[in-house]
């Protein structure tokens, strides 16, 4: 595979995980799908590499093709592994969450840039026995892509906001009322299942992340609105879809030619984050986790 890893010169390639339709852009050319084994397994689904102009792309079906995998069964670290082993330096999520604000109605952007975490079955570090590490999660995104990614929701039509909270919930089930209304007591902005751990798994691995929701319901604690179903979600989601790709175009460019983008303090996540001394570290550790870590190994 192409190793970018800890490489500054390196070109500067897009990662997208969100449906399976976002990878239909107009202009995009030498597709391929290849298929990544990690250390952690295997990722969702092979990986649609492709070109937009100047720009790198590499897309990842999170639940693969057809929506196979449920949340909860992502294999997230395998996902982000992947897509590092692919050279990719900057991610994109584009997910389906409800809204938990009367100003956030289906059909608008959030540009995600704090989470909460409550998902309670999933693996959400590479690191471990052997090799431990912590990094900083108190801004969990990337500032840059976001400064990116207002520019262009900015000049486009779509209903957007940028900042608010992710609640990340375990699913597959909807919340209940009651939990809605918890979440909204803590000021969340949306609730989604599939964004924890891709964050900071990605700050593990060392590639900026960026979150974007796409409301397609009110979850249920709205009075006026029925209760989250499928058929809703997918109505919202098909009506999006177009400006969902022009969004991933328009960053793919902005990534291409941002100069300051292997500057990203993102890159460097690690720099500080190893804490087992390299004299106790597990060689078998070290050695799987070169995959992601190779820089600072």
């Amino acid at each position: 595979m192409n190793d970018n890893r800890g490489n500054a010169a390196a070109p500067q390639r897009l990662g997208v995980l969100g449906g399976s339709g976002l990878y239909e852009l107009d202009g995009l050319t030498d597709t391929r799908w290849v298929r990544v084994s990690t250390p952690w397994g295997e990722p969702s689904d092979e990986i649609l590499l492709g070109r937009l102009g100047e720009a790198e792309l590499a897309f990842l079906p999170r639940h693969g093709r057809g929506h196979r995998i449920p949340p909860g069964e992502v294999n997230y670290r395998a996902n982000i592994a992947a897509l590092k082993s692919l050279g990719v330096t900057d991610i994109l999520s584009l997910s389906a969450v409800g809204g938990l604000r009367a100003d956030l109605p289906p059909g608008t952007f959030v540009v995600v840039d704090q989470f909460i975490d409550r998902t309670t079955q999933r693996a959400k570090t590479f690191f471990g026995s052997g090799l431990v590490a912590h990094v900083s999660m108190a801004h969990p995104v990337c500032p840059r892509l976001g400064d990116h990614l207002a520019r262009t929701l900015a000049a486009s039509d779509a209903p957007w906001v940028r900042g608010g909270t992710y609640l990340a919930m375990e699913g597959p089930q909807f919340s209940t009322l009651a939990e809605s209304r918890l979440y909204r007591s803590w000021n969340c902005s949306v609730v989604g299942m599939t964004n924890w751990p891709e964050a900071p798994l990605a700050r593990e691995a060392e590639i900026c992340y960026a979150s974007v929701s796409m409301v397609t319901d009110f979850d249920c604690w709205h009075p006026e609105h029925d209760a989250v179903t499928v058929d809703a979600v997918i109505h919202v989601l098909l009506g999006n879809a177009e400006r969902a790709r022009g969004l991933v175009a328009a960053l793919a460019a902005q990534v291409t030619g941002d100069p300051h983008g292997p500057a990203c303090s993102c890159r460097r996540a690690l720099d500080s984050a190893l804490i087992t001394a390299p004299a106790a570290r597990d060689p078998a550790a070290v050695e799987r986790l070169r995959f992601i870590a190779r820089r600072v190994l």
